[in-house]
């Protein structure tokens, strides 16, 4: 089986399960494509959870899932060291952030310093515990799930955080024939639990290595160089994007192109991807009443294309 079968089986074996919402998953295929991690902002009860299991298993990943909350430690999520009789010494006892892909549930609901303990494995792919550096497995992801902030008990999540996430989406309520299929369907956990898996960890890193390969061309660079620095005019949003951003952009706009049978990116690709990747990254300028998304696309509008 070709790349792109693989990729078409990969995302309609996802669209079985999440019914739809066939642009939010294959943001979600693309995202995992691109080796970022992913944030999906909703309110509870849209499948938020059960989009983050589904990608899991059809990825063929190991995943461990965590239901953030506000008593959750920095220690419950890396692990501690347990002193044990027979051994007479400390033995470290790994917390479920050792998994290739760590479903960090409702990451909201935990306090600032348990949220800052994640940018670390977000980041360098590490963990600090106890003096001691601990590598993570390799691919590692972490999806997150996140409730709006207005409602009780949620945290916003640091800055520095939303900044190691390549994506956030939204699922939004579904349509009304996609809600009867839910209504009448089968249980979707039962559903998820029975994917199997497409991936295996050669295949996935072939098709990242392919992600990689896919070619941007001087007139597409300078298209995204004029989003970024549209982003920095003050118009739109308070502070404009890093060149880390700007990085992330051309990532997700490359798997956006593989997913869409091309060998380079167009501009389409960089249009389809835009809002997700860097709405999460921006404060927009006060316009009453409309988020970043919008302000994203009011933006995208306004530049000119190559």
């Amino acid at each position: 089986m070709d790349a792109q079968q693989k990729l078409k089986s990969l995302v309609g074996q996802l669209n079985t399960v999440i019914v739809g919402k066939p642009a939010q998953t294959q943001n979600c295929v693309a995202c995992l494509l691109a080796g970022g991690h992913l944030l999906i902002e909703d309110v509870p009860g849209v499948g938020k959870t059960t989009l983050a299991h589904a990608l899991a298993r059809t990825f063929g990943l190991q995943f461990s899932r965590v239901q953030f909350t506000s008593d959750l430690m920095p220690s419950d999520l890396s692990g501690v060291s347990i002193y044990e009789r027979g051994k007479e010494a400390f033995v470290f006892h790994p917390g479920p952030i050792f998994a290739q892909v760590l479903l960090a549930d409702e990451i909201n609901r935990a306090s600032p310093k348990t949220q800052s303990a994640l940018l670390e494995a977000m980041e360098e792919k590490q963990v600090s515990v106890e003096g001691e550096t601990r590598p993570l497995p390799s691919p590692f992801f972490v999806i997150a799930t996140q409730n709006p902030h207005d409602q009780l008990g949620t945290y916003a999540l640091p800055e520095s955080q939303l900044d190691r996430f390549l994506m956030r989406i939204s699922l939004g309520y579904p349509d009304r024939a996609a809600e009867r299929e839910l209504l009448a369907g089968h249980d979707r956990r039962d559903m998820v639990d029975a994917l199997p898996s497409l991936l295996s960890m050669d295949e996935l890193q072939t098709l990242q290595r392919l992600v990689l390969d896919i070619h941007a061309s001087a007139p597409l660079l300078d298209y995204v160089q004029d989003l970024i620095a549209a982003t920095r005019s003050g118009r739109w949003f308070l502070q404009g994007l890093s060149p880390r951003a700007g990085i992330a952009v051309l990532r997700a706009a490359k798997a956006q192109a593989l997913l869409s049978g091309r060998n380079y990116v167009a501009p389409d690709d960089v249009q389809a991807i835009l809002p997700q990747t860097i709405s999460h990254r921006l404060i927009p300028v006060g316009d009453a009443g409309r988020g970043s998304f919008e302000q994203v696309r009011a933006m995208l509008d306004a530049v000119a294309l190559p």
